[in-house]
């Protein structure tokens, strides 16, 4: 099941990435470089933004829900102590503190006799 959910969340990283990469910008954008720019013609060029942009939010929230989903409960290395990480160890180390430096008597400058 983890595997499942990796690659499900592999893939609409990719769509993601496409998604974005498709929209177009002020400047045209990688668009025009894709034929992007060709599927205004298909839905009209307001309707088209509209799709990529919600379609690219809707594919940022499932990223977002399958990391935490698999996060709290698909996690390989629950039952493995040797695979648990610092943080999940949750063990706290003593920082060795720098020893004191011994307290020097303040020096008179000597004085100079003529």
């Amino acid at each position: 099941m983890y595997s499942l959910l990796v690659t499900l969340t592999v893939i609409l990283s990719v769509l993601l990435i496409i998604m974005v990469l498709l929209q177009s910008s002020k400047g045209g954008g990688l668009a025009g470089t894709f034929g992007g720019a060709n599927v205004g013609t298909m839905f009209g060029t307001r309707r088209t933004a509209d799709f990529f942009a919600k379609a690219s939010w809707w594919l940022a929230g499932m990223i977002v829900i399958l990391a935490i989903t698999i996060n709290l409960f698909f996690l390989p290395s629950a039952g493995n102590a040797d695979a648990e990480s610092i943080i999940q160890s949750g063990g706290r180390q003593n920082i060795p503190t720098a020893p004191s430096l011994p307290q020097q008597q303040p020096q008179t400058p000597p004085t100079q006799s003529k």
